[in-house]
């Protein structure tokens, strides 16, 4: 008797394993693709933003109460040209007001990030402190 040396796949076990192989891949690739797409994402938001927190501590940092209203303009950040737009409003509290900056990409009506911030009427430096400290002194405590 002799033995059939059958030491090989069939045509038909290879193109199975080809399928295989290949719909794995493609599921792979997508996943991938997807992963990139939410990274540039969450990149984009945090820039975003970097940015709105940046233009709200400018006006903050000014020294000169802001002025109620819209203003808007575009700022060259991480190699890429954002536009913003601030909306300074009243609280209804003397000397505070609220300001909402959005972010977004040029010509884009919906924004990346929208950040808000609330503004005092600028003080000498020191003075809240000496508020405190007189309010503690006028009670008899001592720190």
């Amino acid at each position: 008797m002799t033995a059939r040396g059958n030491h090989g796949f069939t045509l038909l076990e290879v193109m199975v394993a080809l399928v295989i192989v290949s719909l794995s891949l493609a599921g792979v690739a997508g996943s991938m693709g997807q992963m990139i797409d939410t990274a540039n994402t969450m990149r984009d938001r945090t820039y975003a933003s970097w940015i709105a927190q940046n233009k709200i501590t400018e006006m903050r940092v000014s020294g000169i109460v802001p002025e109620v209203g819209e203003s808007s303009g575009e700022v060259d950040y991480a190699n890429t040209i954002w536009a913003w737009s601030a909306d300074v409003s009243e609280t209804g509290i003397e000397s505070l007001f609220k300001v909402e900056v959005s972010v977004s990409f040029p010509g884009d009506e919906l924004p990346v990030r929208k950040v808000t911030g609330f503004i005092g009427e600028p003080i000498a430096p020191g003075q809240s402190n000496q508020i405190w400290n007189s309010d503690q002194a006028d009670r008899g405590e001592r720190r």
